[in-house]
Formats: structure tokens, sequence, C-alpha cells
């Protein structure tokens, strides 16, 4: 009997360790002094947004054309549908995010498959709503989003110089080509 309470602790306490260490990790990836916009309003940012850069993503692989379709549902829940092409076909994902804490903070949680929600955290967000900045849990995420298929490099520069500020590598960043 104290065999089996002794290998119950020691599983119990490798089991803490890994947890501990599982949680250290992942946060040295969380993005630093990252937090959700606030005053957002939802209903403004319904609509087309096109993809300008993206830190890659496997799903993304080799994609052009990527934007992404809001629109608001009834149940205050978001309607995702997103779209690029990749070898000349047209690829469809479509999703559903819901508010993660208040409605009026830019953090939603997103899921493509109903089981599975990832962070969608608002970091930035232009007053008039015509860009903004995107990223998940980690660092290893980020959208720069904007309504027009292009945007100003001088625009494009300020928001990059800010990324850096927060830690994220924007070396790594890809430019979809957006042909019209």
């Amino acid at each position: 009997m104290k065999r089996k309470a002794t290998h119950f602790f020691t599983l119990a306490l490798m089991v803490s360790f890994l947890t501990t260490l599982c949680s250290c990790v992942s946060d040295s990836n969380a993005p630093r002094h990252v937090s959700a916009v606030e005053n957002f309003d939802v209903e403004r940012y319904m609509g087309t947004w096109y993809e300008i850069a993206r830190l890659p993503q496997w799903f993304e692989r080799n994609m052009i054309n990527v934007k992404a379709e809001y629109t608001l549902l009834q149940d205050g829940t978001v309607k995702i549908k997103n779209t690029g092409i990749r070898d000349g076909q047209v690829k469809v994902a479509e999703g559903v995010a819901r508010f993660k804490e208040w409605k009026k903070i830019g953090l939603l949680e997103v899921s493509f498959n109903k089981h599975f929600y990832s962070d969608y955290r608002i970091i930035r967000l232009a007053d008039d709503y015509h860009y903004a900045v995107v990223t998940g849990k980690t660092k290893d995420s980020l959208w720069i989003l904007s309504r027009k298929p292009q945007m100003p490099q001088r625009e494009l520069d300020e928001i990059l110089s800010h990324l850096i500020g927060l830690d994220f590598d924007i070396s790594k960043l890809e430019y979809p080509n957006q042909r019209p």
C-alpha cells in the first residue's frame, strides 16, 4: 500500500513539474506587453480585411490574395470566412469567433472546427478601423490586416516599428501578393 502511495506521489510530482515547465516554455513565447485594444466596436470591425503581412502558418503556406470576411451574428458571435489562392485554386476556411472577455476589448477566440479555439487578439487598430494588427497567444502568430489590398509603405513601416518594440520577429514576416 505504501508503495502505491509512493508511486502516486512521484507521478503527481512529475506531472506538476512538467506542467510548470511547459507553462514556463510557453510564457517565454507569449507576447510581452501586448494587450488587446480597448473601446473595441465589433460592428465597425465587420466586413472584409486583406492580409498585408503574416508570420508563416502551415495553413497559409504559398497562399496569395488572402482575405477574411467577418459577419456579426444575432447571438453575438462572429462568422468568419477566410479565402486565399494556392496553386491556382481558391481555398476557403469558415469558422466562428466569440468574445473571450468583455465585448469592448478586442480579445476573441476563433474556431474552424467548433472544438478547438485559438486566441484572436487585436493589438493595434486604426481609429477609423482601416487597419488592424492581430496576434494569438504566442509571438508565433501575427497578421497585419487592411481594408484595402495595399497599405501605404509609410504606414506599414510605422506598424513594423511598433511590433519590434513588442518583441515580434518581423524578419520572418511574409507579404502575400494581393492581385486585383
